[in-house]
């Protein structure tokens, strides 16, 4: 996955522990005359008293009554095709009622655990075009159809296929020493002997793109850049531009080799994977990552103020394209089946773990709340799609190819929702609506401020795989998780089962089915949205 730096944003209301007891909402006085229901009742009595003050005033005399008010002229029907917003935004009663009560039966235990536990143990990692990658289609399509979902089937994604290889790296001068490293996901290898060359190191882009070409030819580049520890995961948003973008602005200045600082929060002896993107026309150069103790000891012996020399062998290789899916499954909605409120994860992960929280943890979460509110007596007004999307980590191809097959039903996507942050629970709600929309955004806001989850702004992004629906104006919603631990495990080979937590998940779960099934009945839409500016 990843986090734009803009993520970072003040919540607009302070998180509530979670172990504090959970009551149901109540509606205030004011809730009662906004509820839909005695809507009637009270524009009659409004009527009523209109009437009453223009008889009174009748009875006074002309001179005594000031300017006469003009009368208001009749209100212009709304452009052809667009629906104008409600004017009350507020959830029924019997909506409210049963989203609080699928949150609440959620947080008594889930199935979450024994799905993510399914995929981690029975497929393990999945990385793009991988034979984990093929299990990992078919262990979704078995899965979505043995829970009951209907239209369970599989669209073809054309994905890249990288392999890693054999990995090596070390210090040879002025200290010998040898380090743990990983190539980053997508990078060439090196020759079979490997690359030994003097390293320059930088803070980041800019202080490399301060420096002349000179002292960077034939060199490798350190980049020495932390990853802040924050809980909207706005730090690794930050830090990730020197990996995706750092081999390519390296050797646009004749740099042979890149290593960077691992992308992460730890300081295990365990270096993080991730992406990059070579620039067309450039050279395209290796380029690994270093866990953080050796790159704190790259720092040190460079500190050291004597000429540095590192060895970088890697196997990487990209083979031939290779074929995938996205796996589709449906809770078809029962007066709107055109409408679509789409839940997302992507299903693939890197290979060094079993990518548990990155994103196994996604697809537990949406596949069983889509399950919940399809076992409701009364299923809801819209369809709920879950994608699992092929491929998020090495360029979105899923995401991509979704959007291309669905463009014709893209304006009928009401709502857009993805999970692919860990395990970590709900804490903030953001949202990218039309803003007249914002009325019903704070009524699913209600909903999970008792479970400890305040409201955000209307500036989200709703997650990697959604952005090509955000380009064709779809709206989101972004349940944003505690991402404080995260980036501990994030892209290591420490990504396993066990750090992810069965209670956390099931507090997912219940934001994640209190929000879908609200979003799904409501008797208005979200509206479309300005697509955001494409990410540099």
């Amino acid at each position: 996955m990843s986090i734009p730096a803009s993520s970072q944003r003040p919540a607009c209301r302070p998180h509530v522990p979670a172990s504090i007891a959970i009551p149901h909402p109540r509606r205030t006085s004011v809730r009662r005359l906004l509820a839909p229901a005695p809507v009637l009742t009270v524009l009659t009595g409004l009527i009523g008293l209109i009437g009453l003050i223009g008889a009174m005033a009748g009875a006074i005399p002309a001179g005594a009554q000031g300017a006469q008010m003009m009368p208001t002229p009749p209100a212009s029907p709304p452009p052809e095709g667009k629906v104008p917003p409600p004017t009350v935004q507020v959830l029924a009663d019997d909506v409210q009622e049963t989203a609080v009560s699928l949150r609440d039966a959620a947080l008594k235990g889930t199935q979450a655990w024994s799905l993510l536990s399914s995929l981690t143990t029975e497929v393990g990692p999945r990385s793009a075009g991988s034979p984990g990658d093929r299990r990992a289609v078919a262990w979704a399509v078995r899965t979505l159809q043995g829970l009951g979902f209907s239209n369970v089937h599989t669209e073809k994604v054309t994905v890249p296929h990288w392999v890693r290889g054999e990995e090596a790296g070390e210090i040879t001068a002025p200290y010998p020493q040898r380090v743990a490293l990983t190539a980053i996901g997508g990078s060439v290898g090196t020759p079979a002997a490997g690359i030994e060359a003097p390293v320059v190191e930088v803070a980041g882009l800019d202080a490399l793109d301060h420096l002349d070409a000179a002292k960077v030819k034939g060199k490798i580049v350190f980049f020495n850049t932390p990853t802040d520890r924050t809980r909207d995961g706005s730090g690794y948003g930050k830090a990730v531009p020197v990996r995706s973008q750092g081999p390519s602005r390296a050797a646009k200045l004749g740099a042979v080799a890149v290593v960077v600082r691992s992308i992460g929060t730890d300081s295990n002896r365990l270096p993080h994977t991730g992406g990059l993107r070579y620039d067309q026309g450039l050279p395209r150069i290796p380029a690994a990552a270093l866990s953080a103790p050796d790159a704190d000891l790259l720092a040190a012996e460079l500190a050291g103020g004597k000429p540095v020399r590192f060895r970088l062998r890697l196997g990487a290789r990209t083979l031939a394209p290779a074929e995938s899916a996205n796996v589709i499954g449906e809770i078809p909605g029962r007066e709107k089946p055109e409408e679509i409120v789409l839940l997302g994860a992507h299903l693939d992960s890197w290979d060094l773990g079993t990518g548990a929280i990155d994103d196994g943890a996604g697809c537990a979460i949406v596949i069983e709340a889509a399950r919940r509110i399809g076992e409701l007596k009364t299923r809801p007004r819209r369809t709920l799609r879950v994608v699992l999307f092929a491929n998020e980590e090495l360029g979105l191809s899923g995401a991509e190819a979704y959007a291309k097959a669905h463009a014709q039903e893209l304006p009928r996507h009401v709502l857009a929702l993805e999970s692919d942050l860990g395990s970590g629970r709900v804490w903030r709600l953001e949202s990218r609506v039309a803003v007249e929309s914002m009325g019903w955004i704070r009524e699913l806001d209600r909903l999970l401020n008792p479970i400890g989850a305040g409201s955000g702004t209307n500036n989200g992004e709703g997650g990697p795989d959604l952005e090509p629906l955000g380009r064709a104006g779809v709206p989101a919603v972004s349940l944003m998780q505690d991402a404080t631990a995260y980036f501990d495990f994030h892209h290591t080979a420490n990504d396993t089962l066990d750090k992810a937590n069965a209670r956390d998940l099931d507090y997912n779960v219940a934001a994640w089915s209190a929000v879908v099934y609200a979003a799904a009945e409501l008797p208005g839409d979200f509206g479309r949205v300005t697509p955001p500016l494409p990410r540099r």
